[in-house]
């Protein structure tokens, strides 16, 4: 008999319906989901309007590959354009965020002819060959995978980005960043940092790229978070909450860029069932005002949050929160989830993650805070 390959810690639980941010067992037991699977539930599980959107199209044709014309695409690219405020980038759909971090190395060295990486310590890219090289976790990069062309620098620090690029800028190809890091613990990257690598990028002709998979997407209550700054990237990876649940990621380029065929390339990326859901999101995003709300509700939960005693440091923007706990507190999630029924993400070496739907509600919200400070007294 086959078996699965085991590759994460499962909790023993299985879910088989979701309405919004409540997710429900097989035993009928309710979770608010706080957690939004990674990130990905952007404006709910089972949005009527989502459903019905992958219904339509499913009935019609779920797929048909690259070769033809796709209108669905040059749809997705429009929306996106007007709801990021980006209308003169190109759009290139994929499926997920590291295959969207693989193309922009990819395209930034096929544009400056250049090989070397600036990354960040901490940095999480993805898993696949040059995406996990500029991963900050040696155990996961395999031997294969490893090359001199990557360089990891202290996050925030632009005295040591100065002489990174003082020392050998005219090699540099692109410097990838999150504009909040996830895996990281969510630690949020300074307005003067951004602006710093928006200046030696554009004086070394190298390429910015913001690494949105997780901190974009309207997570942070802009569609953008290195936008937050001020800033303006070369390139915009995307992925998790873009499809609602649906496997899509994209990459937009800025008009300087100029494409050739062969250049990129993907099988599923853009197929008719991925473009229906991202555009659904996109169509609720921008109904419902959700970027609006989701600054408001996260302002609110950061600001409730920073009042429990426990806490170490609250950090984030809108709806990606981190909260440090100190390490006598380490099963606080695990109580949180098992006894209390809220999903909640992790950090090491102690961090909860907030990561919730964009249009969680006053009420979840405050469920949450009820049930978090009451398991904080229990420590």
């Amino acid at each position: 008999m086959m078996k699965l390959y085991d590759v994460y810690p499962l909790n023993p639980i299985e879910i088989v319906k979701g309405i919004g941010s409540k997710v429900y067992d097989n035993n009928g037991q309710e979770y608010l989901d706080l957690y939004g699977g990674h990130a990905v539930i952007s404006i709910g599980h089972t949005h009527p309007h989502y459903v019905t959107r992958l219904k339509d199209q499913l009935d019609k044709i779920g797929f048909y590959s690259n070769s033809i014309q796709i209108p669905q695409q040059e749809q997705l690219a429009t929306l996106l354009g007007e709801v990021a405020g980006i209308n003169d980038y190109q759009l290139f759909l994929c499926n997920s965020g590291a295959e969207a971090n693989e193309n922009a190395l990819k395209l930034a060295s096929f544009y400056n002819g250049k090989k070397k990486v600036i990354a960040f310590d901490k940095a999480f890219h993805g898993r696949t060959s040059l995406a996990v090289s500029a991963t900050d976790n040696p155990k996961i990069v395999a031997p294969v995978n490893q090359t001199d062309n990557i360089v990891f620098l202290p996050f925030n620090d632009e005295e040591a980005l100065e002489k990174a690029f003082t020392s050998y800028g005219n090699e540099v190809t692109a410097v990838i960043i999150e504009g909040i890091q996830g895996v990281g613990g969510i630690q949020v990257a300074t307005d003067s940092f951004l602006a710093k690598i928006r200046t030696l990028t554009t004086q070394y002709g190298a390429v910015f790229i913001a690494d949105e998979v997780q901190c974009g997407y309207g997570r942070t209550g802009s569609f953008y978070a290195v936008n937050d700054g001020g800033v303006q990237a070369d390139i915009y990876t995307m992925a998790k909450g873009m499809g609602n649940g649906f496997p899509i990621g994209a990459i937009a380029i800025g008009e300087q860029f100029t494409p050739w065929h062969g250049q990129l390339g993907t099988t599923f990326g853009g197929n008719h069932l991925a473009c229906a859901a991202a555009l659904s999101v996109l169509e609720v995003m921008k109904q419902d005002n959700l970027m609006a709300h989701t600054a408001q509700i996260g302002n609110y939960l950061i600001n409730e949050l920073k009042k429990l005693d426990k806490i170490q440091e609250v950090r984030g923007k809108g709806l990606m929160i981190g909260i440090d706990l100190a390490p006598e507190l380490k099963d606080v999630r695990k109580d949180l989830l098992i006894k209390d029924h809220i999903f909640t993400g992790t950090a090491s070496p102690n961090v909860i993650r907030l990561l919730p739907a964009l249009n969680l509600s006053q009420a979840d919200a405050d469920l949450f805070l009820d049930k978090f400070s009451n398991r904080l007294q229990q420590f």
